[in-house]
């Protein structure tokens, strides 16, 4: 990695650093958004059962999910969200694991 980067997280919406709980679901899935400020978009696939043809089909959600400085996602990045208080009027879940890098393309 080179040099190691010491990065202060001061925000209090963070789950390791400041006094945000989480609780309730935990989700995998892939950042497509990153322009906001401490907030990404990230899509969340999942299979629904469709009982008139007795298959599942692949649907998926777009969720948005606060950011913080010391996880720092980027777009592309596979993470793990978790449902927590309502950060603001769309923001219900954090992220709290960077699972592996995307692909700077």
């Amino acid at each position: 990695m080179g040099t190691a980067q010491q990065i202060v997280c001061d925000d209090r919406d963070c789950p390791f650093h400041g006094s945000l709980r989480v609780r309730g679901r935990v989700l995998e899935g892939v950042v497509i958004k990153a322009r906001a400020n401490k907030m990404v978009v990230v899509e969340v696939e999942y299979l629904h059962y469709v009982p008139k043809y007795m298959r599942y089909e692949r649907r998926r959600s777009r969720i948005h999910s606060h950011n913080p400085p010391c996880i720092n996602a980027k777009v592309g990045d596979r993470v793990k969200i978790a449902e927590c208080r309502p950060i603001s009027k769309t923001v219900s879940f954090v992220v709290i694991e960077k699972k592996e890098e995307g692909s700077n393309v």
